[in-house]
């Protein structure tokens, strides 16, 4: 049994559904259960075309429920069965399932919820243990954000800024559990690209692409980070580096330049470099210069702030940093990065101890304390 296909073929058939006039609520249960009726039939009997199938056994599931509940519900359903489309012809369905399910009226985190369960096909369970949340919590997310996007139709052009913003969302959360959700994310990423023509998709889809190349080398065996400078570069994978460049390439030759673009190339200057030392610090200043002007993040600026910090010494640095707003998170953590580099030991283990109190990440935590013991025991001896 291919689950992987059957994975795959979720957001069409759940798209083609509410298509048809189901609500998403109930369209995504009818498929749910035609999955399952899937894995029982499908080993022993496996249907020639596998799409067409789940789709017609999921239409039948909706009508089975809506017929059983016509009395509550008062309303009729037209059960016409429409023809399944031919093999190999694509529709839009997935594309539309993208946009809704990253719908403004929903909370970043139920956006993310319900994208993991009704695109990437994964299951209530599955969530909760990638976030660490009890199951009953995850099911409530989700079932509250399948019932505000019931009621939206799929006429109309989604917001593709929102749609990335989703998926970067489960980029960022890495991985727990039994689901990958970086890789997911990058696997979601290749099929928007595949059905949507954007240069900020080709752009996000590089950046997690050369992101994700670095992850090998990111922690050591005992679980602890290791910062970019200090990282093993021969453990890069080279593959996904090559890829990612080259997608990257493509969208910038369009010369739409969008935020994701402007992450991508800078990921794609570390990525060039073969040793921190030759790192091209002068061009990610460059890069971070576009990245604000595109944005005015507050984050992209405290990144500029070591980008420069690295090109111009670590004053030039401070002077930056001198312009945010210090309650600003891993403010205090690049305050002692960029302290350190300039001499200054005793202020430098202070604001690692002080950034260490105030992290959200255990991993981030626990290096943030060693490099203010490391600093402090300096300054002992």
């Amino acid at each position: 049994m291919d689950e992987a296909l059957l994975r795959s073929l979720i957001p069409a058939s759940i798209g083609v559904l509410v298509r048809r006039g189901a609500e998403f609520a109930a369209a995504e249960d009818a498929v749910q259960e035609a999955l399952i009726e899937a894995l029982r039939v499908w080993p022993d009997d496996p249907p020639r075309e596998p799409r067409s199938w789940l789709v017609a056994v999921a239409w039948r599931k909706f009508l089975d429920a809506t017929r059983a509940d016509v009395s509550r519900r008062r309303r009729e359903v037209r059960v016409d069965a429409e023809p399944g489309p031919a093999p190999g012809v694509a529709t839009d369905d997935t594309l539309k399932l993208y946009f809704l399910c990253a719908h403004p009226s929903l909370t970043p985190a139920s956006a993310v919820a319900l994208t993991l369960r009704a695109v990437a096909g994964l299951t209530t369970r599955q969530i909760a243990r990638a976030y660490l949340v009890p199951e009953a919590t995850m099911a409530q997310r989700i079932s509250r954000a399948k019932r505000t996007v019931s009621g939206v139709r799929l006429d109309r052009p989604g917001d593709v800024a929102t749609v990335l913003r989703v998926l970067y969302l489960v980029f960022n959360e890495g991985y727990s559990g039994d689901v990958d959700l970086a890789a997911e994310a990058i696997r979601l990423t290749r099929e928007l690209a595949a059905r949507f023509e954007h240069d900020e998709v080709a752009g996000l889809l590089a950046l997690m692409l050369l992101h994700h190349a670095r992850r090998p080398a990111r922690t050591r065996s005992d679980g602890s980070l290791v910062p970019l400078a200090e990282q093993d570069r021969d453990l890069w994978d080279t593959r996904l580096i090559g890829e990612g460049v080259d997608v990257l390439q493509r969208a910038l030759a369009h010369d739409r330049l969008g935020e994701f673009q402007a992450q991508a190339a800078i990921a794609a200057l570390h990525a060039d470099a073969r040793t921190a030392a030759e790192t091209d610090w002068v061009q990610i200043v460059e890069w971070y210069d576009e990245l604000v002007r595109l944005t005015d993040s507050p984050v992209a600026r405290l990144n500029r702030a070591v980008a420069v910090g690295e090109a111009d010494g670590p004053r030039a640095g401070l002077a930056a940093l001198a312009t945010l707003d210090p309650s600003l998170p891993r403010h205090g953590a690049v305050a002692a990065y960029l302290h350190e580099r300039d001499g200054d030991p005793l202020t430098a283990a202070r604001l690692y101890g002080e950034a260490a109190l105030s992290a959200t990440n255990l991993a981030e935590r626990e290096h943030l304390t060693r490099q203010a013991g490391r600093l402090n025991a300096t300054l002992r001896g």
